[in-house]
C-alpha cells in the first residue's frame, strides 16, 4: 500500500471517529434531555486480599497415601544363572513369581480441608481420604502434623480429622448459606494440582442443585475457580464464615469452566458436629418409601398441582407403628418445612434429631389432615432393611385364609390379564404368602400397563386407593372411575416380594 493510500485510510478511520464521537454526544444529550439516567461501568467487587490474609491459615492441604496389592500376575523375568543382577531382579518382582507374597505398590492423592477447632479437628471431603493408610496435614505456615479420621459420612461425602498441634490453631467459622443469594460474591481457597494456599472469586449461580451424587443433594453452584485438589477446601462468604464444603466440579477436560459445586452449611454443620462428637451420624427417620407426585398421579389424588412426596410403602419395624402414615397418602409439609418434591422430605428427615415427634401434613382422600410421628434413627433403619425378611414355621401367627378355587385369567383390562392369588398362581410367579391383591398373568405390548412397564407377576393391591381381592373389583373399579371422568387410574402395585410402588394408568 502506497503512503497515499495509508494515509487515506488513516483519514477515513479519523473522519469515521469523528462522526461516532459526534453521534455519541448527541445520543448522551438527547438521553440528558429526556432524564433518562446514564449508568457509569460496573466495576468488580473490592480487593479480598485483607479477607484472604485472615483465612488462608485456616485452610491445609491434605496428602494422603495408600498401599495397594499389585493384580499383575505376570511371571517375573528370567535372568542368567548366577547373574549378578539377580538380588535386584528378585526384590523388584518379588511377590510375581518371586517370594513373599503380591508385591504392593503406594497410591498417593492430594485435597484441601480446613480447621474448625483450634485443638485441630479438620472438615474435608470423604473421597479426599477414603480407603487411606497414612493422612499428613500440610498448613500454610509449613508445617506438617499426622492426622486420624475421626468420622466419615458418605452420604454427604464429608469427614472429619484431628491432629494434635502443640499451640491452637488459626480455625474458621460456619456461616448460614440459607442466607446466601443467587449473585452474591464467594471466595475459594484450597489446594488445587497441589499448588497450595490458591485463592478464587466468583459468585454463587445457583442454589439447591441435584447432580445424583447422594441422597441429600442440595449443592451451592459457583463459578469461582475450582479444580482438582480444591475438594474438602472451603467457600466463603464475604464475611470470611464457610457456607460451603467445595465439593465436585463439571469438566470435560479436568480443569475449571465454572461450574463448581459445594456442600452447603446447611447440610453439613449438623453432620460435622456429630462427626466431631460422636464419630458417627446420627439422622432421623421417618420409616416410609416415597416415589415422585407426577401429574397423572396428582389428577388421580384430586391434587390441584403435583408436589410432595408420595408415600409407596411403610419399613416394617420403623417409626410408623400404628398407621399414622397410610401408602397412598402425599406427605406435603414436614416439621412445619413444604415437601414441594420428592428429594425434600430425606433431606428434612434427615437433618431432623433422633426422638423428636414431629407434625407431618399428609393428603389423604383428597384432604390435608396432621398426623404426628417420633422419628427414629436412620442407621438403626439401614439396619433393618438390610436383615434378612423373619420367616417362621408358626402359622397361629396369622390366621388360614380360605383357598379360592383356581380362576381363568379375566377378559383384558387396561391391557392386562388377571387373576385371582392363590396357592397355584402364588407358587407360578413367586409371590410371597404377606401379598396379598389381583395378580397379572399378563400384559398386552403396547397398552397404557405395559407404557407404565408392568409385568406379569405384578399384583394389583389398589385400584383408586380401594383395595382389591378379586379381578372382577378390578374392572368394577374402573369402569366406576370412568363413569366419574377420571382420565387415569391410580394403581398399588405390588412386586412379588411385597415392594409397593404406585403407577397411573390411561382408562381412556
Amino acid at each position: 500500500m502506497s503512503t497515499r493510500t495509508k494515509f487515506r485510510a488513516h483519514s477515513l478511520g479519523a473522519t469515521l471517529g469523528v462522526l461516532a464521537l459526534t453521534s455519541a454526544l448527541a445520543f448522551s444529550s438527547t438521553a440528558l434531555a429526556q432524564n433518562t439516567a446514564i449508568r457509569p461501568p460496573t466495576n468488580g467487587p473490592a480487593s479480598v486480599a485483607d479477607l484472604a490474609a485472615g483465612l488462608l491459615d485456616a485452610v491445609v492441604n491434605i496428602a494422603t497415601s495408600q498401599k495397594v496389592k499389585n493384580d499383575d500376575d505376570a511371571p517375573a523375568p528370567q535372568v542368567p544363572e548366577g547373574s549378578p543382577y539377580q538380588p535386584y531382579f528378585d526384590e523388584f518382582f518379588k511377590g510375581q513369581g518371586g517370594q513373599g507374597g503380591n508385591r504392593q505398590r503406594t497410591v498417593d492423592s492430594l485435597g484441601s480441608g480446613f480447621v474448625i477447632d483450634p485443638t485441630g479437628f479438620i472438615v474435608t471431603n470423604n473421597h479426599v481420604i477414603e480407603g487411606a493408610d497414612d493422612i499428613e496435614i500440610n498448613f500454610a505456615n509449613g508445617s506438617k502434623l499426622k492426622a486420624k479420621l475421626v468420622g466419615k459420612d458418605t452420604k454427604t461425602d464429608l469427614a472429619v480429622l484431628k491432629v494434635e498441634p502443640k499451640t491452637p490453631l488459626k480455625a474458621v467459622p460456619f456461616g448460614d448459606s440459607r442466607k446466601m443469594r443467587i449473585g452474591d460474591w464467594v471466595m475459594a481457597i484450597g489446594n488445587p494440582f497441589g499448588l497450595g494456599g490458591s485463592v478464587s472469586v466468583g459468585i454463587i449461580s445457583a442454589r439447591g442443585r441435584n447432580i445424583n451424587a447422594g441422597p441429600y443433594d442440595n449443592f451451592i453452584q459457583t463459578d469461582a475457580a475450582i479444580n482438582r485438589g480444591n475438594s474438602g477446601g472451603p467457600l466463603f462468604n464475604m464475611a470470611g464464615e464457610v457456607i460451603g464444603i467445595n465439593t465436585a466440579i463439571i469438566s470435560p477436560s479436568g480443569g475449571s469452566i465454572g461450574i463448581g459445586f459445594s456442600v452447603p452449611t446447611e447440610l453439613a454443620a449438623n453432620v460435622v458436629l456429630q462427626l466431631k462428637d460422636f464419630g458417627e451420624t446420627r439422622r432421623g427417620w421417618l420409616g416410609v418409601r416415597i416415589q415422585p407426585v407426577t401429574d397423572d398421579i396428582a389428577e388421580s389424588l384430586k391434587m390441584a398441582t403435583p408436589h410432595g412426596a408420595l408415600v409407596s410403602g411403610i419399613i416394617e419395624g420403623g417409626p410408623i407403628a400404628h398407621g399414622e402414615i397410610k401408602a397412598g397418602d402425599v406427605i406435603v409439609k414436614f416439621d412445619g418445612r413444604d415437601v414441594t418434591e420428592m428429594r425434600d422430605l430425606p433431606r428434612a428427615v434427615a437433618e431432623s434429631p433422633v426422638g423428636k415427634a414431629v407434625d407431618v401434613v399428609v393428603v389423604r382422600d383428597g384432604k390435608e389432615q396432621t398426623v404426628k410421628v417420633t422419628l427414629g434413627r436412620l442407621e438403626d433403619g439401614d439396619e433393618v432393611a438390610a436383615a434378612p425378611a423373619a420367616t417362621t414355621n408358626d402359622e397361629t401367627q396369622k390366621p388360614d385364609k380360605p383357598e379360592a378355587a383356581p380362576l381363568p385369567a379375566t377378559d383384558v383390562v387396561l391391557g392386562m390379564k388377571l387373576a385371582t392369588l392363590n396357592e397355584e398362581t402364588r407358587k407360578k410367579y413367586g409371590i410371597a404368602e404377606d401379598v396379598d391383591g389381583v395378580v397379572i398373568t399378563e400384559v398386552s405390548p403396547n397398552s397404557a400397563a405395559a407404557e407404565r412397564r408392568v409385568e406379569p407377576g405384578d399384583v394389583i393391591v389398589e385400584v383408586g386407593q380401594e383395595a382389591m381381592d378379586t379381578p372382577g373389583d378390578v374392572a368394577d373399579r374402573v369402569e366406576e372411575l370412568k363413569s366419574n371422568g377420571r382420565r387415569n387410574a391410580l394403581l398399588m402395585l405390588s412386586s412379588k416380594t411385597g415392594e409397593l410402588r404406585f403407577v397411573t394408568v390411561r382408562v381412556e
